[in-house]
């Protein structure tokens, strides 16, 4: 499927109203099953969808490691996508006693689940993995991201997922008009290149949510970088993991919310 439309449009500029055209994204349901059965149904981009099998199965908890999918199959449904995936023997099995007490499929940021507990999952421990930072480093990686999104160049109107990794620059980036969903490409692109998550760092062009915090540690970083501000929620989650939080990046400046041994160094000056 394409991944943009050209629609027509009446713009307003200085005044002056004209028809014209602009290009959009387009978004469809993306379907993951699983052994056969629709787990859940994501509205998102039709692309990079291997690399997003590969990281939605990895950060919901489906699979540990991508050696357990056997095979990946994208079908045109027409008016969306059915990524089948194929998981060894003992994941299907897992995965089916997970299904059991589900209502039906469900597209969001948590997919999968049934209970409170297992939306507040505890997330893997990053606290030992030490990844110092510069500020250049910080501010290298949301701009080599913004430059680095040839779809957001064409819409505006997609987010989009950077794996830096210091003295290499970025090794990988996605979009998608899904902040989770670019996210899980990412996971999944980084993953195929053999990358591990602790030697680079996560940088996004969206808010910090919990599930955000929660798939950058499933994937093994320490570090998370955004745009713009994080919730109270994705704060504490990144303390308990040991992660730090950089966000509301624009320029040269940017905020950390937690773990800030690993990017700022020397006297922090107060302002009042």
């Amino acid at each position: 499927m394409k991944t943009t439309a050209t629609v027509p449009e009446i713009a307003r500029r200085n005044g002056v109203i004209r028809n014209g055209s602009r290009v959009v994204p387009e978004e469809v349901p993306i379907a993951f099953s699983y052994g056969g059965s629709t787990h859940a149904v994501m509205m998102g981009t039709p692309a990079d969808l291997e690399d997003f099998a590969i990281g939605f199965s990895l950060t919901e908890g489906i699979i540990s490691s991508v050696a357990e999918i056997e095979e990946i199959l994208v079908l045109d449904e027409g008016r969306g996508l059915d990524v089948q995936i194929t998981l060894a023997d003992d994941k299907e099995d897992a995965l089916r006693a997970r299904r059991r007490h589900m209502a039906g499929p469900v597209g969001c940021g948590l997919c999968g689940i049934e209970s409170i507990d297992q939306a507040m999952r505890i997330v893997p421990n990053v606290s030992t993995i030490a990844m110092p930072l510069s500020p250049r480093d910080i501010t290298a990686a949301m701009a080599g991201l913004n430059s680095a999104q040839p779809l957001h160049a064409e819409t505006r109107a997609v987010h989009g997922a950077g794996f830096y990794v210091p003295g290499q620059g970025l090794i990988a980036v996605r979009e998608d008009v899904g902040r989770h969903n670019a996210l899980d490409k990412l996971a999944g692109a980084v993953i195929r290149q053999n990358g591990r998550g602790a030697d680079g760092i996560v940088v996004v062009t969206s808010r910090i949510s919990v599930e955000m915090v929660q798939k950058t540690a499933i994937l093994g970083a320490a570090v998370l970088v955004a745009i713009s501000a994080p919730t109270a929620l994705a704060i504490r989650t990144a303390e308990e993991a040991g992660m730090t939080l950089v966000a509301l990046t624009r320029g040269e400046d940017f905020e950390v919310f937690a773990r800030s041994d690993r990017v700022l160094v020397g006297v922090v000056s107060d302002v009042a």
